[in-house]
């Protein structure tokens, strides 16, 4: 099928209805005549009760029947009420056979429902056991009258985009990004050819520019365009779409894109996406807003760092952008990339059966080309420094930061913003806790008094409940403390903080050090000549089934914006045992996340673990998870299932926690929807929050 605007969007089949309505329509819509040809049009209503999730009917009259297309926006009258909605189908006889109400009017005669994106929200909904109103929410932006008038028509074409982007592919860079990647000659071949092929890229540290992940992505899209294509790419955030843009507009032109970002504002986010609906620009690149982007003709989707959490949408059904993007992909039978230092263990099953192509470099050009790791007090290193495997910056460390600012700036790597976050006591390690609510202590900066992160107030200092002892140490030190403290033990030298919220995007090629948390360290300009990874037991000790991978995520982030061997790149971790002990540190060490991600997998198949099951996670007030649970073993047929139930458990802050676990994939997914179909249709009141496949099952 093709995205024309007149087309039937075809859809899951369901019982067509009629609107339950408390209030007939008046007079003068009731006598309206009737369109000419096809009076019966199918709605998607916009509403968030799961038991109304399928289609309804509803008549056409004659005035509406030249605008009411297939995927416009109209307002229809539902159980007494107005609600926006979305026309999926027009037919000549209805399915239900009572009288149709007939539509109120037509919103906009734009048709921003694509088939294909309707197609795709309804496969994505079904796998997190959502709703498609949910999906189609997320996937289509509000409209703005005014970015309609101002974004010139389709057949308005000011010049022949896909040709510019064609030629100038041909005369880019020809794939020097893809010279270090056996098979990346092959994958950029059958791009420009235009077959569509899924592989997953593990990209090389330490590239110069013109050489890295952004640039093999721009190179990638190019040789899509060139078979006439277009493409969509998809990264964590900001500073990743700035990268990619650079490299688009290098390779391609910086006419030939069009960046779309939740944060750019209703007006101009929609003025971007009708850009790429109306075929203005055939190639997308954005955060995870532009996973959706209608662009004609779809013949690559790329998804950057995959494993990162930001992926992963806040918002009901809590849908991943790398299942959005596989589905969009197979609806549109295109070619899909997804890229990243590491897999993760969803997409490591994917290679591993065989549906998406593993793309790497050689162990040899590997080892050439990233920096020199090392493990603070590692072997005959821990015998000249015996406090180096405990102390959070050891001596090795220290030398590492005085030798790296003789070449160039250096990167600190600090798991937490902020100053002391969490105190222990100084004798046993106990947590202290607050006295009134029990939240965890911290300190805001030097000489403030401990406080509670919760409830803001002071945790006044008392023996600890398990040994008596006073003395308190920090649990967990912020970059704010780490800089105090490097600026003091480096006089004269500058000293920066990069941190969510106050990211700075570069460094100049010059001595200084930066004190940056995961996924805010700014990029030199030649590289960091070195960079010391604090607290690593901190992301090992994180709670979740993705911590080994998250944590050689964020070390494996830092490390590859450090120059490589050959120009004295080196990189030291700190707080974690010898590398043999735990295997994040020893595939960081051996640069192998191949090997990483193959053992999880492993393990996770012999424990049936996702992504070999599915999980459900159910939280809320205690009461409202209590009854769930009573409502699934007594009417859901939870009791006679092999569902696995774990919980529910209350945590200090009086949330309840519920956790379903499955190997049949189907059975979870059923009894989730019923869940949330009887929620819905019983007008329950209690707020629950129900997430298949969540990324962390602590909510």
């Amino acid at each position: 099928m093709t995205d024309s605007g007149g087309e039937q969007l075809a859809l899951v089949p369901a019982q067509l209805s009629s609107p339950m309505s408390s209030a007939r329509p008046s007079r003068s819509r009731q006598a309206a005549a009737l369109a000419p040809t096809d009076p019966v049009a199918t709605v998607v209503i916009d509403t968030p009760l799961a038991h109304l999730d399928r289609p309804f009917e509803y008549a056409v009259s004659a005035e509406d029947h030249a605008q009411a297309r297939p995927g416009v926006r109209v307002r229809v009258r539902f159980a007494g009420r107005d609600h926006d909605g979305f026309i999926t189908s027009r037919t000549s006889e209805a399915e239900h056979p009572g009288a149709l109400t007939p539509i109120r009017r037509v919103v906009s005669d734009e048709p921003v429902l694509t088939p294909h994106i309707l197609r795709v929200c309804r496969r994505v909904a079904d796998h997190y056991a959502g709703t498609l109103s949910d999906m189609l929410r997320l996937a289509v932006p509000p409209r703005h009258a005014q970015a309609e008038r101002e974004v010139a028509p389709a057949d308005a074409h000011p010049g022949d985009t896909s040709a510019a982007v064609a030629g100038s592919s041909t005369s880019a860079s020809g794939g020097r990004a893809w010279a270090s990647y056996p098979a990346g000659a092959a994958l950029l071949k059958r791009l420009a050819t235009g077959q569509s092929p899924s592989a997953s890229l593990l990209a090389l540290p330490s590239q110069p520019a013109g050489t890295d992940w952004a640039d093999a992505i721009a190179q990638a899209v190019g040789a899509t365009s060139a078979s006439g294509r277009g493409s969509v790419i998809v990264v964590p955030d900001h500073r990743d779409v700035e990268r990619v843009s650079a490299a688009l507009a290098a390779a391609l032109g910086a006419d030939t894109f069009i960046v779309l970002t939740a944060d750019l504002g209703p007006s101009a986010r929609y003025r971007a996406w009708l850009s790429a609906l109306r075929g203005q620009r055939n190639v997308v690149v954005g955060t995870r807003a532009a996973a959706y982007a209608p662009v004609a003709d779809p013949g690559l989707f790329v998804l950057w760092d995959e494993a990162d959490d930001t992926h992963r949408e806040p918002r009901a059904p809590y849908p991943h952008v790398r299942e959005v993007l596989r589905a969009r992909s197979e609806d549109a039978g295109a070619a899909l990339l997804i890229a990243g230092f590491v897999r993760s263990a969803e997409v490591g099953a994917w290679v591993g059966e065989g549906s998406v192509r593993s793309v790497h470099p050689a162990t040899a050009t590997v080892r050439e080309h990233m920096p020199v790791i090392t493990v603070a007090g590692e072997g005959r290193q821990g015998a000249r420094d015996e406090a180096a495997s405990s102390a959070r910056m050891s001596s090795r460390a220290w030398r590492a930061i005085s030798e790296g600012l003789k070449r160039g700036p250096v990167l600190v790597q600090v798991p937490r913003r902020g100053y002391v976050m969490g105190l222990n006591c100084a004798q046993c390690r106990h947590r202290i806790a607050c006295q009134h609510c029990h939240g965890p202590a911290h300190i805001s900066g030097a000489g403030e008094q401990p406080r509670c992160q919760w409830c803001g107030a002071g945790v006044a200092q008392a023996a600890c409940p398990e040994c008596g002892a006073l003395e308190r140490r920090g649990a967990v030190i912020g970059e704010q403390r780490t800089a105090y403290e490097i600026g003091r033990a480096f006089p004269g030298v500058s000293v920066v903080s990069s941190k969510a919220g106050q990211v700075m995007p570069t460094v100049p090629d010059e001595p200084a050090i930066v004190v940056a948390t995961p996924g805010a360290e700014p990029i030199a300009d030649r590289g960091y000549a070195a960079a010391v990874l604090l607290d690593g037991w901190a992301l090992l000790d994180r709670a979740g089934l993705d911590s080994p991978i998250e944590a050689w995520r964020r070390w494996a982030a830092a490390a590859a914006l450090t120059r490589g061997r050959s120009e004295g790149g080196e990189v030291v971790l700190g707080g974690v045992p010898a590398h043999g002990e735990v295997r994040p540190v020893e595939a960081l060490m051996r640069w192998d996340p191949q090997w990483l991600v193959s053992q999880e997998l492993q393990e996770r198949g012999d424990l049936s673990l996702p992504p070999f099951s599915r999980t459900v996670l159910i939280s809320g007030d205690a009461p409202a998870v209590a009854r769930a649970l009573d409502h699934l073993r007594e009417h859901g047929g939870l009791a006679q299932s092999a569902i696995e139930v774990h919980g529910p458990l209350v945590d200090a802050a009086g949330v309840s926690r519920l956790v379903l676990h499955s190997r049949d994939h189907g059975e979870a997914l059923r009894i989730t929807r019923w869940l949330r179909t009887r929620r819905s249709a019983s007008k329950a009141t209690d707020q629950l929050v129900i997430a298949v496949d969540p990324t962390d099952l602590m909510g």
